[in-house]
């Protein structure tokens, strides 16, 4: 297993490398110069759209543009809107949001485009089960120019299959599996796995029925598991109204001067915000990746351009509304920059281990701090959790901290609860052993991905986030888990 995620570690430095974000960025500008601001499109003629004011039965196509623009959604608005959004604030601090709206402006000219240009080349020979996507857009486009250049577009189309492929194994089925088993987990400490046969079974009872019943099921889907997010997302920032002003002042400030580590927060770089923020948007709503043109290949019409405009709302839905409402929630109830959950009665001691790696020595679990049982459950088997020590230098922290992370196990002697640390490895620059220090006593949950999401809503309002997220993830993650598999 540690074998398979060195060759995903490997393709996602490629793959999501610094001059990648910046090359996508910089054509979503260009498409948006040359639509003239296509964004204004979407939100105006494609809202009209999706009314159905221009739904024609005689068109060619299997499904509607709101059943196209659900079917889509349904894998763009995901566990990146819950997960990926506390993720990119967790390590890139508050500016993350603001390079993340920036990337969402950009993304719905992309959308527009990619989609676009799928529908002037998908095939329609079945009118009920048509068929498009980039690899149609290579193949038969390249044609066009010169018929000897088909087989270097047919290449290329199986390029992005693969990748496609790729895509759908891992942020398509691995992240939303792994985030549902999560937040599940962690709220109600039902087993990771059992969470996984539930998910297979009921994605798979949806999918067999192919991509009527996708549009189908999306269509009632998505704008349910929306709308409850939302109206609960709403309800949090409003009870936290007065802090939402500096909030926003702290998401434009932080966007070009770091914030300093607090609290879990390890501190953050300019590149660092600009990174995560940029990664989780593109993530979240696959502006230029050429997933959501295969699903909007299938809406009846015959103007290219009218689905265009539709897709076009998808970054902006999945982007500047639900993401942003998330990281807000994230922001104004503390949990980015949260104290210790629990604390020692002196800072741990360190000891090396047979590898020479840095670990904690005792295994003693101490119990939470009675304020924060006001908002948290107590330790429970599985729970992680981690220890700042001060150590080498980080370039992309801009501090020298780090973590070393540790999971709540029972003895199997004793039945006590217990940790079990694991190790890191500290080296300066020149690669010389470095002694790291234990910052302080606090010992801190680590919420990660839509946990973190989920204790945002409870340090607001004790409970909701233990039934509101975990309930949203598993919807969010059944309907991009159903889309990404018809891709």
């Amino acid at each position: 297993m540690e074998a398979v995620w060195k060759v995903i570690d490997f393709v996602n430095g490629i793959i999501w490398a610094q001059w990648v974000l910046y090359a996508v960025l910089a054509v979503g500008l260009l498409f948006t110069v040359w639509s003239f601001f296509g964004q204004y499109r979407a939100l105006t003629h494609g809202t009209a759209v999706i009314r159905g004011k221009y739904d024609d039965k005689n068109d060619p196509g299997a499904i509607n543009h709101f059943q196209a623009l659900s079917a889509a959604l349904s894998a763009t608005v995901g566990l990146g809107n819950i997960g990926g959004v506390a993720v990119a604030v967790a390590i890139g601090g508050p500016g993350a949001v603001f390079w993340m709206w920036m990337v969402g402006v950009v993304g719905m000219a992309l959308k527009m485009t990619e989609v676009t240009l799928s529908m002037m080349y998908r095939n329609t020979d079945s009118p009920d089960n048509p068929h498009g996507g980039p690899m149609w857009v290579v193949r038969e486009g390249m044609s066009k120019w010169s018929p000897g250049l088909r087989p270097l577009g047919a290449l290329i189309g199986g390029i992005f299959c693969v990748t496609l492929l790729i895509s759908t194994l891992t942020g398509g089925n691995m992240f939303q599996a792994w985030s549902v088993a999560d937040a599940t987990q962690s709220n109600f400490g039902v087993p990771r796995i059992a969470v996984g046969i539930i998910l297979c079974v009921m994605v798979g009872a949806v999918i067999i029925g192919g991509i009527k019943r996708i549009g189908a099921v999306a269509g009632r889907l998505v704008p349910f598991m929306c709308v409850i997010y939302l109206l609960a997302a709403i309800a949090v920032i409003l009870m936290k109204i007065g802090d939402v002003p500096d909030v926003l002042m702290l998401i434009f400030k932080s966007a070009f001067n770091p914030e300093e580590a607090q609290g879990a927060f390890m501190g953050g770089t300019f590149g660092l915000a600009l990174a995560w923020g940029m990664k989780r948007a593109l993530f979240s709503s696959e502006a230029g990746q050429g997933s959501s043109p295969i699903a909007h290949s299938a809406a009846k019409t015959d103007e290219p351009v009218r689905e265009g405009v539709v897709a076009g709302l998808e970054p902006f839905i999945d982007t500047i509304v639900v993401c942003t409402l998330t990281a807000i929630v994230i922001l104004v109830s503390g949990a980015w920059n949260r104290g210790p959950e629990a604390h020692f009665d002196a800072p741990p001691v360190l000891v090396q281990d047979a590898d020479q790696k840095w670990t904690v020595e005792s295994t003693a679990l101490p119990p939470k701090d009675p304020e924060v049982k006001e908002y948290a459950t107590d330790w429970n088997a599985g729970d992680t959790l981690f220890i700042i020590v001060e150590a080498e230098a980080n370039k992309d922290q801009g501090t020298n901290l780090k973590q070393i992370t540790g999971k709540v196990e029972r003895n199997t002697t004793t039945g006590d609860l217990q940790i079990a640390w694991g190790s890191v490895t500290v080296k300066d620059a020149e690669g010389n052993p470095v002694t790291p220090k234990v910052r302080d006593t606090g010992l801190f949950a680590n919420y990660a991905s839509a946990s973190l999401t989920s204790h945002a809503f409870n340090r607001v309002i004790p409970g909701l986030g233990k039934w509101l997220v975990v309930g949203a993830a598993w919807l969010f993650a059944i309907s991009t888990m159903i889309s990404w598999s018809y891709y």
